[in-house]
């Protein structure tokens, strides 16, 4: 038997396709005009993670984690942001076995830029809802990517 979409999930499903894309797309174009031409919003995001620890760092296990990626696809990643000077590897002072990732004073420059980026487009957002608009979206998104963690659970399984 055929699955036809009700009028309401047809629209749904349309605008979060539409929206995945075009946040996808402005986000890249926010990191092209930086200027920076070695970075992909991919590598970008890795750096957010790395960024958000703080000059102690993070292993690879920590991000592969956060991102929902594997570690071998992380450390690769990783092993090119230090090549390009964004990233560099420290071994930690108590167990010389542990590896943290921390940013690099160019890899803090791009993650500040691109918080900031994010931090104007969320305010931009917001300021054209009204408070009970605001709570509902944010009940929505939840629900939502509540939905999509649990796919992403039942996928790896």
């Amino acid at each position: 038997m055929k699955d036809v979409l009700n009028a309401f999930e047809k629209e749904l499903n349309d605008i979060l396709v539409d929206t995945f894309r075009t946040i996808l797309r402005v986000d890249e174009d926010a990191l092209k005009s930086t200027g920076v031409t070695n970075l992909s919003i991919s590598e970008m995001h890795l750096l957010e993670s790395v960024g958000k620890s703080g000059p102690e760092g993070r292993t690879i296990s920590d991000i592969a984690q956060e991102l929902s990626v594997t570690l071998p696809t992380v450390t690769v990643a990783i092993n090119k942001l230090e090549k390009k000077g964004y990233v560099q590897k420290v071994k930690s002072g108590a167990d010389g076995r542990m590896v943290f990732v921390t940013l690099t004073r160019l890899g803090q420059k791009m993650d500040r830029v691109h918080r900031y980026f994010h931090e104007q487009m969320v305010r931009n957002i917001s300021s054209e809802m009204e408070e009970e608009e605001k709570r509902i979206l944010t009940m929505g998104i939840v629900k939502l990517n509540q939905f999509f963690k649990r796919k992403s659970l039942e996928m790896e399984k």
